[in-house]
């Protein structure tokens, strides 16, 4: 943990300097998207696996989940990562409803990933590094609850490690301001419309994506080269 609190010092969390749009929340969808989020998916979808398996789920809300699920897509031992809502009191909530910021939810990616290859601490190494994690409600120019700063545990282990981590890095002050991460128990997941799905590495030449997410990208091919698919 103290080798993460340097890296910290050296490189905390980017905010990329110059906004052009607004959140993906109130990003300015076309006649098609809309037609798309009025019939999208939103079951409720939870991962399970049997304690002999080296597979194992994460969630993390880090703002924006198209941001967070391009991040963490290019992990290697990352299988799948799937935009979606997490921690919220309303049942198969809509994209418009969770924007509303009336549903409790927050915007997450499910990470499905083999621990064989990748452990839950390398994840929580990148999602303090790719997002700031001590603004409360609100990544750049995106704001609301929906937009929070957490971590939903699946299990007793995630707790313990991601509340260690928390406290270290606020104990040695890696960031100017406190982190205000929320860790909390996974409850709920309901995946995102389908056209909130693997978004950037379909819309890459989109303003958002060009302007927000491929500045975290970088970065994160920078930072965390080694650990990246071939």
């Amino acid at each position: 943990m103290n080798t993460l609190i340097k890296k910290l010092r050296i490189a905390v969390t980017f905010v990329p300097a110059i906004f052009f749009v607004n959140a993906c929340g109130q990003l300015k969808t076309s006649e098609k998207q809309i037609n798309m989020e009025s019939t999208g998916k939103t079951e409720l979808t939870t991962q399970t696996h049997s304690s002999e398996t080296t597979i194992d789920t994460a969630t993390f809300g880090a703002g924006c989940f198209w941001c967070v699920e391009a991040v963490f897509q290019r992990l290697e031992g990352v299988l799948s990562v799937k935009s979606g809502y997490s921690g919220g009191g309303v049942k198969n909530p809509s994209y418009k409803e969770v924007c509303n910021g009336t549903t409790g939810h927050a915007e997450v990616a499910q990470i499905v990933y083999d621990k064989s290859k990748i452990s839950f601490d390398e994840l929580l190494e990148v999602f303090w590094k790719t997002h700031d994690p001590t603004t409360l409600n609100r990544q750049g120019n995106d704001y609301g609850t929906q937009y929070r700063s957490a971590i939903f545990y699946h299990n007793e282990e995630q707790k313990k490690l991601a509340e260690k981590c928390k406290k270290e890095l606020n104990d040695e002050k890696a960031y100017p301001n406190p982190i205000i991460t929320e860790i909390t128990p996974f409850t709920n997941y309901y995946p995102a419309e389908d056209y909130h799905q693997n978004y950037f590495n379909s819309n890459g030449n989109e303003p958002y994506c060009r302007y927000v997410i491929q500045p975290k990208v970088e970065k994160l091919e920078k930072i965390f080269k080694n650990k990246l698919k071939h």
